[in-house]
């Protein structure tokens, strides 16, 4: 993922080639593997939430992401789900019947069904599905260049994604996993949209119009998956929340609750389904990161998170993005978070 802007340096070159990350995180120094065991991470995640909550998150490194205290327009929003939150950030939901299938082959549909044709326990909610990126990006760096305003300040439209040190594209990792979850979602009845599909749109969209997708669809969750792209030792998933943002187009703060429980549902089911480590580098060991500059969740005015699946640039965790049967597991987390809070909801 990368919306940094300022640094960011277009691809001339196809995409095998070495891709600044431009993830708007800090180049942090390479530390050491996690000292505990898989096991014992969840109770340390509650005490970094409690850290995270009490002090605000720690993992901003200077780039800019601040922790905002809840408002009462976004307590309102999410007093529905207090009884049925999880006791824990990386809690897990019940898991969701397993497909009897990987994906369903990049089938691509540019209109979604009609919401709640579906059947299953979600019959009638949406889901709008945002994969990071677009394999197109590297063919329209002036497109994607130009400028949009994201309510706190203007960000460059898109950028290109990372890559794993072998070639293989945020982008098309992203798609992937987001064909999967498609499937898995559709199978418990929810209408699912995607912000795009590979090459429909040929490049883009740009962030704004990807938040707007979600909110023209008044869609009961969404999701931006990605990849991260910073160093070697550095490993492991984070799940990005809204800030509260009240600053032009953007005003964050009925979602920020909602956002909470769903981004907090996402990453103790991906935790479990995955084996993959809350990250060692942001979140302090919670794997939930709040970030204010990122104009998909600034403008959005439904319940929405990003996951950084894992970094593409430390070696294990490259192993782990290019499996496609890791890929399914991934898909699956998500998509047992997701339902869990629309269960919930």
């Amino acid at each position: 993922m990368s919306y940094t802007g300022p640094d960011f340096d277009p691809p001339q070159r196809p995409p095998s080639s070495r891709l600044r990350s431009n993830k708007g995180y800090p180049r942090r120094p390479r530390r050491g593997p996690l000292t505990v065991a898989l096991a014992a991470l969840v109770p340390g995640a509650l005490l970094g939430w409690v850290v995270y909550e009490a002090v605000g998150d720690g993992g901003s490194g200077g780039s800019g992401r601040t922790a905002s205290p809840a408002s009462p327009a976004s307590a309102s929003a999410s007093a529905s789900r207090t009884a049925a939150a999880p006791s824990s950030p990386l809690a897990p939901s019940a898991p969701s019947p397993r497909p009897t299938s990987p994906g369903d082959g990049g089938k691509r549909r540019t209109t979604p069904p009609t919401a709640g044709t579906g059947s299953g326990p979600l019959r009638g909610k949406v889901v709008v599905i945002d994969p990071g990126h677009n394999p197109g990006n590297f063919h329209h760096t002036a497109e994607i260049n130009r400028k949009v305003n994201i309510g706190t300040n203007w960000k460059e439209c898109d950028t290109t994604g990372t890559s794993t040190n072998g070639g293989y594209t945020e982008a098309r990792f992203t798609l992937d996993v987001a064909h999967r979850l498609r499937t898995l979602l559709e199978e418990q009845g929810a209408t699912v949209k995607f912000t795009h599909d590979g090459n429909s749109p040929a490049w883009g969209p740009c962030v704004d119009e990807r938040a707007r997708i979600g909110d023209d669809a008044h869609a009961d969750a969404a999701v931006s998956i990605h990849a991260d792209g910073s160093v070697e030792g550095n490993r492991g998933f984070h799940v990005i929340l809204p800030g509260a943002v009240h600053s032009g187009a953007a005003d964050t703060r009925p979602i920020v609750d909602p956002s909470r429980d769903l981004g907090a549902r996402i990453a103790g089911n991906f935790l479990r389904d995955t084996g993959e480590p809350p990250s060692n580098y942001l979140g302090k060991g919670t794997g939930l990161v709040t970030r204010t500059d990122l104009g998909g969740l600034n403008l959005s005015t439904v319940p929405k998170v990003f996951i950084e699946c894992g970094n593409m640039r430390d070696s294990k965790d490259a192993t782990l993005l290019t499996s496609g049967a890791w890929r399914q597991k991934a898909a699956q987390g998500i998509a047992d978070g997701i339902v869990g809070f629309l269960r919930a909801s």
